[in-house]
């Protein structure tokens, strides 16, 4: 006696619908904010390019150069390439012992910690200066204030505030992708552990490095509400790229403003692509 035995339909009753309207909802979806950002950009250069004070001998590239002929942009162009240079040094400098400890170690307090890391992230921009100046009017803060506040060091102190935090979560994210055994093999050869780090960890997490050190100096450059509030935007003084757009537009320069705006883009877009191709592309970043 035979066993009975299941008809199975034809290949054709399983076929799967077609991906294409699947694929077009996440490319409408997702192109959108695509199309939004080039069309900001796009928009810039279009400006720019029909300005009416654009000189026919340079053609678009016109209201840039006057800008960058103006003394007081000049100035903010220099202070602003130090103080992001010296931002990013600075914050790479804290984020690797706080991303060392928070990847390797648990210890009491541990997430109280990374929950502050965070602050400066999720904080309004304005919060953070407005408290970095209410924290000079404290002993032993108000010691050193007048040297601090409203002065050149109060540009590096508020960009490095935020721009740390972002190299924090960067390199220890670094830390988290480098194997721990590398280091115990280290430590069982008779290494110590301030050995251990400096010749197996530091090393591996050299391309990590850099893209902190890039992503802090892009988000410096980029920073504009604690340097209003905590260090002012006096011309020639304490005036950046991103306080010279707000003055620029204050006194209805618009074409001053918009150059401005595109050589930080182009600064910008500078560094991203260095983190890309140099730094660690395993970051997500």
């Amino acid at each position: 006696m035979t066993e009975p035995t299941l008809n199975t339909p034809p290949a054709d009753e399983h076929k799967v619908g077609s991906d294409i309207p699947f694929f077009v909802i996440l490319g409408v979806v997702g192109g959108t904010y695509v199309v939004l950002l080039v069309g900001l950009l796009l928009a810039d250069v279009y400006y720019t390019a029909t300005a009416e004070n654009t000189s026919s001998s340079w053609g678009p590239a016109g209201p840039m150069l006057a800008a960058l002929r103006k003394p007081e942009i000049q100035y903010s162009i220099k202070l602003s390439l130090i103080s992001c240079t010296i931002t990013a040094i600075l914050s790479v400098w804290v984020a690797v012992p706080i991303g060392y400890l928070l990847s390797r170690y648990r210890f009491p307090g541990r997430n109280l910690m990374d929950a502050v890391l965070d602050i400066p992230i999720v904080l309004p921009p304005l919060v953070v200066g407005l408290s970095l100046l209410i924290l000079f009017q404290f002993w032993p803060f108000n010691l050193g204030s007048r040297a601090v506040v409203y002065q050149i060091p109060a540009v590096i102190l508020a960009q490095f505030m935020v721009a740390a935090a972002f190299a924090v979560r960067t390199m220890r994210h670094t830390f988290d992708q480098i194997d721990p055994r590398h280091e115990q093999v280290a430590l069982t050869l008779g290494c110590t552990r301030a050995q251990a780090f400096g010749m197996v960890v530091l090393p591996e997490a050299g391309q990590g490095m850099l893209t902190a050190a890039t992503l802090a100096w892009a988000r410096s450059l980029g920073e504009f509400g604690p340097l209003l509030v905590f260090a002012g935007a006096t011309r020639n003084k304490t005036e950046v790229l991103s306080t010279t757009v707000f003055l620029e537009l204050s006194i209805g320069n618009l074409e001053a403003a918009v150059a401005v705006s595109l050589i930080m883009v182009l600064a910008a877009v500078t560094v991203l692509v260095i983190a890309r191709t140099w730094g660690d592309r395993n970051l997500g970043f």
